[in-house]
């Protein structure tokens, strides 16, 4: 049992991620606060709460993981066009 728990460790522990695998540092220009409403259906359409963003503060409201989604589009195109 030892030996079929320690090759089961290490299956699960390769099939991680490592920090090195990530394509990109976490950025705070990339970084959103999404808050639920309570009881929401955790499905694409049924998703309703806030979001906002952390550098720039603007925030927005959801009916949808699709209104999400276009939200953090926006404000990473306003991100992506400023100069470093």
């Amino acid at each position: 049992m030892t030996q079929h728990r320690t090759q089961e460790t290490e299956r699960l522990e390769s099939s991680l991620p490592t920090p090195s695998s990530f394509p990109a540092p976490l950025s705070p220009q990339w970084a959103f606060v999404v808050q639920l409403r309570y009881g929401t259906a955790l499905t694409p359409e049924g998703m309703q709460g806030r979001i906002e963003h952390i550098v720039s503060g603007q925030a927005a409201t959801f009916s949808s993981l699709e209104e999400a989604l276009t939200f953090m589009e926006q404000v990473l195109a306003k991100v992506r066009k400023k100069p470093s």
